[in-house]
């Protein structure tokens, strides 16, 4: 019965597609991000309805759409740059085979990422973009919310998010991750959005969202997640008026949050200052050490899934006992084919140094340049006073993202490639705007000059 109720919604979402060929590109959002071929049993899994999706948005914008007003803006030619690298990388891997696993679904994630800011001409488009990204995201948000209530914490790697495959956004710290980073982006469309106009239902769906957003970190004791939640509440004073006032409901609702907290979360967080007898912990740095050791040797780096040659040893430090009576337990632990636990050595070990310039020049372009759409607007007239809140949002779930990306190996999580896609559209949406504003006048003053003969 579940799959037949998938097939039957995927199937109007197609049908609806050859009215609104635009509805492809949220069909393929709505598949990358939520994986339906794994919550069903059977009819699905025949069909590759990924590969169907991703070929109707690109035949549909080629033969149907308007393309006067779409523009390629410096970064869609970084992201190719990076795929043009990934594939050399791939052909000369130190794990040929497994390289090309990895391969398969990341060229699609920034062929994709390159390719959506073109269809990305109006605000419309933008905002149902950013809709749908935080609707597919919210199923499985909801589920865990829902799950961490009933059970009061699932605690690290047991919290089951509808299937038992770990990966994608159904990995905990992943999850984690997106779950806060969404959180400015969700306020943005209970003040903004247009496609549902913010009433009380909405403001109210928005509300109980960003609270299972919060009880995520929670269900999955993530450590990641907690250190996004303090992120992206500092990063929310910029735009509050009440500063003050804000730090301190802050304060009040973390103290007041405390007692309910399980066991399960807040013991696993006090790992965070005792990192040196963390298993986790020291497995991290230990494969940070040889990747960097390793990319001195070869700087173009190993291609992907590289770090299944790693082999690494650590000490482990228990401290116990109180002052003048301390006992230090040291636990020496071998291990090998150790996964990065980080975006920046996953994009440094697996593509060298070219590979993690090109990364961070892709990221690091995009917070600048939300920072100077949120200056240039800050100013704007009435009918675009909505510019400011959502770059500044954008940039939040950017910044969020690298500080997850900095504990989980998510260089290439296509759902971040979306939101950046979304940044490119809404850049190159509002010059476009600028050059058509000073046109205008132009035009006017053209048809005020006397004729010459």
């Amino acid at each position: 019965m579940r799959d037949l109720v998938f097939v039957a919604f995927l199937g109007v979402f197609f049908a609806g597609g050859f009215r609104r060929p635009f509805l492809f590109i949220l069909v393929y959002v709505y598949i990358d991000i939520v994986s339906p071929q794994r919550l069903t049993y059977v009819l699905l899994n025949s069909v590759p309805i990924s590969l169907l999706a991703v070929a109707l948005c690109v035949l549909s914008w080629a033969l149907i759409d308007d393309k006067k007003d779409s523009r390629v803006g410096p970064r869609q030619l970084l992201i190719l740059a990076l795929l043009l690298y990934c594939y050399l990388t791939t052909r000369s891997a130190d794990f040929p085979v497994e390289a090309l696993d990895k391969w398969d679904w990341v060229w699609k994630a920034l062929a994709f990422a390159a390719f959506l800011p073109l269809t990305l001409r109006t605000r419309l488009r933008i905002e149902s973009l950013l809709l749908f990204m935080i609707l597919s995201a919210s199923s499985i948000i909801i589920v865990g919310g829902i799950k961490t209530l009933a059970s009061g914490g699932g605690g690290y790697g047991s919290l089951n998010l509808m299937v038992s495959n770990n990966s994608g956004l159904y990995e905990g710290s992943t999850i984690s991750t997106v779950a806060i980073a969404i959180i400015p982006l969700i306020l943005w469309f209970a003040k903004h959005g247009t496609i549902f106009p913010p009433d009380w239902k909405v403001k109210g769906f928005c509300a109980a969202l960003i609270f299972s957003c919060l009880l995520i970190p929670i269900g999955t004791s993530t450590r990641t997640g907690l250190l996004c939640i303090g992120l992206v509440a500092m990063l929310m004073i910029r735009d509050t008026k009440r500063k003050f006032l804000y730090l301190g409901v802050l304060g009040v609702i973390g103290l007041a949050a405390v007692p309910f907290l399980p066991s399960t979360f807040t013991d696993r967080m006090s790992t965070i200052k005792t990192y040196k007898a963390d298993e986790s912990a020291s497995t991290r740095l230990a494969v940070w050490k040889w990747t960097w050791d390793y990319t001195k040797e070869h700087p173009f780096g190993g291609g992907f899934e590289m770090y299944r040659q790693n082999q690494i040893r650590y000490d482990t430090e228990k401290v116990e006992g109180a002052a003048g009576n301390v006992e230090v337990d040291k636990k020496l632990t071998v291990d090998k084919a150790r996964a990065f636990h980080s975006a920046y050595f996953e994009m440094l070990g697996e593509q060298g140094y070219p590979g993690l310039a090109l990364w961070l020049m892709i990221n690091l372009i995009g917070i600048a340049r939300m920072e100077v759409i949120r200056q240039r607007y800050r100013k704007a007239p009435p009918d675009q006073a909505w510019v400011t809140p959502l770059a500044s949002a954008l940039q939040s779930a950017h910044i969020v993202y690298l500080l997850g990306a900095a504990f989980i190996a998510i260089a290439f999580q296509p759902f971040v490639y979306m939101l950046i896609g979304a940044q490119i559209g809404l850049d190159t949406y509002l010059a476009r705007k600028r050059q058509e504003a000073a046109w205008r006048p132009m035009q006017k003053v053209r048809s005020l000059e006397p004729a010459t003969s």
